[in-house]
């Protein structure tokens, strides 16, 4: 999927990107023009617009999928990068979250890429550093550069996103994913559906504008893109699911229930996966049908679009 205009970096409106919500539909589109630009030239040197940048990786939450993609993308642009393991830091020693921003600030990152437990900890974090922040997933609330992969996935695939019916389907109360990718991909124009039992939906649900289905094959019926998510356990209070083997038989993706998706509808899950929980690894490993090892290559680019555009916007500024 080439093209022969080059899109130009990104310039984004605020300093910081904590969420999809809010963002303008010109901004989405642009950071996914990039996105597959970058994408196109994987295997080649790209204009390393990030040399001189630091690039520090504040995660407070386990996620080495996300990290390395984070990691990979900056270096691509020729930023160097800091990995802070939390696990061994001051931080497990008793220091508070704002002793950590300060002590951060004092060594003038340019960026923090920060994932945190705590709905909100990135949008503090900003209150008190000079960085730029990139929210990597924050509690419920919001992954952004998750979405925006999810959506470069979608759209070279598709070759558009409006107009397609996506059904987003699992552990909906506990996955900021969800939300992301509701505010992105029904921003642009997609119908989204929410398929999840009622115990695993968010008490906000009826805010937030979207078809909520209790039934996976009715939930799933006609819709071009299954995206399957994680029993996220550890946020659970243990009362919200039935046994696995009985969630799978109710809410788990196999090729009985995939057909009543559209003839040709396309496999997505964010990662990692319980194979056997909510997809079966017949589902998941069908090249064919499955878009999860491409959404893993469409991180790097995606994500190398998003430090670029803050880093471009702040250079502006200065």
């Amino acid at each position: 999927m080439t093209t022969n205009t080059i899109p130009a970096p990104v310039t984004l409106s605020a300093k910081h990107l904590l969420g999809i919500e809010g963002m303008s539909v010109m901004t989405m589109h642009q950071l996914l023009d990039r996105a597959s630009y970058f994408a196109d030239h994987m295997t080649q040197d790209v204009e390393q617009t990030l040399k001189g940048s630091t690039i520090v990786n504040l995660f407070f939450e386990n996620s080495t999928r996300t990290r390395v993609s984070f990691e990979v993308a900056a270096k691509k642009l020729g930023a160097s990068v800091l990995n802070i393991s939390v696990a061994g830091s001051s931080v497990k020693k008793g220091e508070t979250l704002i002793d950590t921003a300060t002590t951060l600030n004092a060594m003038h990152p340019d960026i923090l890429v920060v994932r945190h437990h705590a709905a909100g900890t990135p949008y503090l974090l900003s209150q008190h550093v000079d960085a730029a922040i990139i929210n990597a997933g924050d509690g419920r609330r919001e992954h952004p550069t998750q979405a925006l992969l999810d959506a470069l996935t979608i759209k070279r695939k598709f070759g558009h996103i409006e107009g397609l019916r996506i059904a987003i389907c699992g552990d909906i109360a506990n996955s900021r994913v969800a939300r992301s990718n509701l505010y992105l991909l029904g921003g642009l124009g997609a119908e989204i559906r929410f398929v999840s039992p009622s115990t695993l939906l968010p008490p906000s649900i009826g805010d937030l504008g979207v078809g909520v289905y209790h039934d996976m094959r009715e939930g799933i019926k006609d819709c071009d893109i299954v995206m399957m998510l994680r029993l996220q356990t550890e946020r659970m209070e243990g009362r919200e699911t039935p046994s696995q083997h009985e969630y799978f038989n109710l809410f788990g993706l196999d090729s009985e229930k995939l057909q009543d998706a559209a003839p040709n509808a396309m496999i997505m899950h964010p990662g990692p996966m319980n194979r056997g929980v909510e997809i079966d690894s017949l589902i998941a490993d069908d090249h064919e049908r499955s878009l999860i090892q491409k959404q893993v290559e469409m991180g790097v680019a995606t994500r190398m679009a998003c430090l670029e555009a803050l880093y471009h916007s702040m250079a502006l500024v200065k």
